[in-house]
């Protein structure tokens, strides 16, 4: 056999014996619908997917904001990822001062008009409850997860979560007035193709707690 032939036949054993390269496997989304125990969508739940196996995307801290409008919070509900700052406009002509006992987070921006000059950095997981002392009804949430796979549902009580690593995940919803323990709302579900998984939530609610916005003797709108 010659060395040119010899050559040949090395390439085409090599060619039939070895693997190509790995398919890599795509990513997903989770489609997830929550509703209230009168069947109702749910504005404002909280959906995060943490991984349990695979790999996943890297969290990156952001810059968000949450505002005060016309004597509210805005959003009521603002999920971030960890170590993400948040800055707090004020917008309304009258001063606010904000706070959070939380244990997740811990701060006090004393009375002001405008924006305060240093950001709130969330560098823990967790719920972080924020009011006013100014305005007793003044309550938002901020919600800080350890995971890049979390947003919160619209009107229509619906979130996507987009591009989900192949895996292994487990998916939570928290809601304010949820009634039952957020660990109760766990499912699992299994990432491996660019299919969207479906998942839905049915959650009792509890009665709203927040004080109602007290009116102004002798005008219109409220203090």
């Amino acid at each position: 056999m010659t060395t040119l032939m010899l050559a040949l036949a090395t390439a085409f054993v090599l060619l039939v014996t070895c693997p190509g390269p790995a398919r890599v496997a795509e990513a997903g989304d989770i489609r997830a619908f929550v509703t209230d125990q009168a069947g109702r969508p749910i504005e404002d739940v909280v959906v995060r997917a943490v991984a349990v196996s695979g790999t996943t995307l890297p969290v990156k801290p952001a810059r968000e904001t949450v505002d005060q409008i016309n004597k509210e919070f805005v959003p009521y509900v603002k999920p971030i990822v960890v170590e993400s700052s948040v800055t707090f406009p004020n917008k309304d002509n009258i001063r606010h001062h904000v706070y959070s006992f939380s244990p997740a987070k811990t701060f006090e921006l004393p009375l002001y008009i405008g924006t305060p000059a240093t950001p709130i950095v969330f560098d823990r997981p967790g719920v972080v409850t924020i009011g006013c002392n100014i305005h007793d009804w003044m309550i938002g949430y901020i919600y800080v997860a350890e995971t890049p796979y979390v947003g919160k549902t619209g009107r229509d009580g619906k979130i996507r979560l987009e591009n989900l690593s192949p895996g292994r995940y487990v998916v939570l919803v928290w809601h304010p007035r949820l009634q039952d323990a957020e660990e109760a709302t766990r499912r699992a579900v299994t990432i491996d193709g660019p299919a969207a998984v479906d998942l839905a939530w049915q959650l009792t609610l509890k009665p709203e707690l927040r004080p109602r916005r007290a009116p102004i003797p002798g005008q219109h709108g409220y203090r």
